[in-house]
């Protein structure tokens, strides 16, 4: 019973996390957000009190429960590992901890998290992680998304298919961070010492390798709370108990029959698979069966001309999303999941290129504008890093300046154009007759850096007015 609520309410989040990546209209939105909102680290990152508090109370009562139902990637891990198993009746055996790397990488990932290296923070980030190998389908187009993906997907299902948990527990930081508490929970699985007749099925069914038959103890640090041992224990051998303080290590108190060891071994391996397991292999299965390549159209006008695409310019300062309150503030918690990236209705969010901030979001008007009443973003944000803003506060936001660039405007070439002042949502720009000709002036204490005016001037393939962040934002 214990085993089939797991897998549900697994398959639930999993698929909720996933569609709320693939969602790019915003519908799912209001539905599955508070789901990205329940992950340790975003939380954490945004001092979420609240989730904080009720995961670590999650953990202390019962164990890893987070790892096994939460996390997405806890969950496509189970995934991956039922079909390594499908080959092998008995796949798994105890191993020791690594502790070296196990908690060498999570001294590393502290470090990181501190001195703010944030691109190695985003790296090791399971949801975050989970996030970029969902969003590198629809968003394809940044390179070094597409390769920390990629690499991240590989290294996850070949450990996983191989080895179950190996990833969780010897590289994931929230995995580790949790199973300092997990140590300490009050309910665990326990071994009934009457009652084990030490087949090692239950060892061999453990995708933590963390259940020691030989000495019938159970490592609970890393043990994530799937109840697959007790699912498949014939002789009844593992309870789920409260054992707060206690320590179940006993030695052998009785021999057993040859033969009776071998039923329940045999009883054991013949079992089929659950139906609930099929549901969730196929509900993960969403997450790495495709990866479509969008083909990228020439736009032709009137049937003549090539129209050069929009190129990104040279900017001082990057655009973050209003809400965001400063650069170094958005960048500082920011876990580069991608979700702001996926749910951006106008493609104003991208993948940075930029070495210090690689993967993490930035601005630009290549294929829109940041619209003045559209504040997904920052309704979706689990890690603090975009504020949630309404769209009275949107508009008194001022995330960037607009600049010209007067020898490129069409305007100071006799061309009558005016774009960039007809369509300023806050009439930041007016053209204004100089020596020069006709220019347009930008109000910079106006100017609100939305972008309308880069992302409509006609000229290509850099803009004549585009928009320089601001390292504070204005409010």
């Amino acid at each position: 019973m214990l085993r089939t609520l797991r897998i549900i309410f697994a398959i639930l989040f999993i698929t909720g996390i996933t569609l709320l990546f693939l969602d790019s209209s915003g519908v799912l939105q209001p539905w599955l957000g508070w789901m990205a909102k329940l992950q340790f680290l975003p939380a954490c990152l945004a001092l979420n009190v609240a989730v904080i508090i009720g995961l670590v109370l999650l953990t202390l009562a019962f164990g890893r429960v987070y790892c096994s139902v939460i996390c997405p990637l806890g969950v496509f891990q189970d995934g991956v590992s039922k079909l390594g198993t499908m080959k092998k009746k008995l796949p798994y055996k105890y191993k020791k901890e690594i502790k070296w790397l196990r908690y060498g990488v999570f001294a590393l990932f502290v470090i990181a998290l501190i001195a703010g290296v944030q691109s190695f923070v985003a790296i090791l980030a399971p949801y975050s992680a989970y996030g970029r190998m969902v969003s590198a389908v629809l968003h394809h187009n940044s390179v070094p998304v597409l390769i920390v993906a990629g690499v991240t997907l590989v290294v996850v299902v070949v450990l996983a298919f191989r080895g179950g948990r190996t990833y969780c527990n010897t590289i994931c930081p929230v995995g580790t961070a949790l199973s300092f508490l997990a140590r300490f929970a009050a309910f665990r699985p326990v071994i009934d010492t009457e009652k084990c007749v030490k087949c090692k099925v239950c060892e061999r069914k453990c995708k933590a390798q963390c259940i020691d038959i030989d000495n019938q103890k159970i490592d609970y640090s890393r043990c994530v709370t799937c109840f697959d041992c007790m699912g498949n224990c014939k002789a009844d051998g593992l309870k789920y108990k409260f054992a707060w303080g206690k320590t179940f290590l006993a030695p052998r108190t009785k021999t057993f029959s040859p033969k009776n060891v071998e039923k329940v071994l045999s009883d054991s391996a013949d079992e089929k698979f659950s139906q609930g397991r099929r549901a969730f292999i196929t509900g993960t299965a969403v997450v790495a069966g495709t990866a479509l390549l969008k083909a990228q159209e020439k736009k032709v006008d009137g049937g003549f001309a090539t129209v050069l695409p929009k190129a990104v310019p040279e900017r001082d300062v990057p655009l973050t999303p209003p809400g965001s309150r400063s650069v170094r503030d958005f960048y500082r918690r920011c876990t580069a999941c991608q979700l702001c990236i996926s749910e951006c209705p106008n493609g104003v969010l991208r993948p940075s290129a930029n070495l210090e901030h690689i993967m993490q979001p930035e601005m630009g008007f290549e294929k829109g504008f940041c619209r003045p009443e559209c504040t997904r973003c920052s309704q979706l944000c689990p890690a603090g890093a975009i504020k949630p803003i309404g769209r009275e506060e949107k508009t008194a936001y001022h995330v960037g300046t607009a600049r010209v660039n007067l020898d490129a405007c069409l305007s100071l070439k006799g061309v009558q154009c005016g774009n960039c002042a007809t369509k300023c949502p806050t009439g930041a720009i007016t053209i204004v007759e100089t020596d020069r000709g006709l220019t347009p002036v930008v109000a910079e204490q106006i100017c609100i850096g939305c972008g309308a005016c880069e992302y409509l001037c006609p000229v290509r393939p850099i803009s004549a007015i585009t928009v320089n962040g601001r390292e504070d934002h204005i409010l």
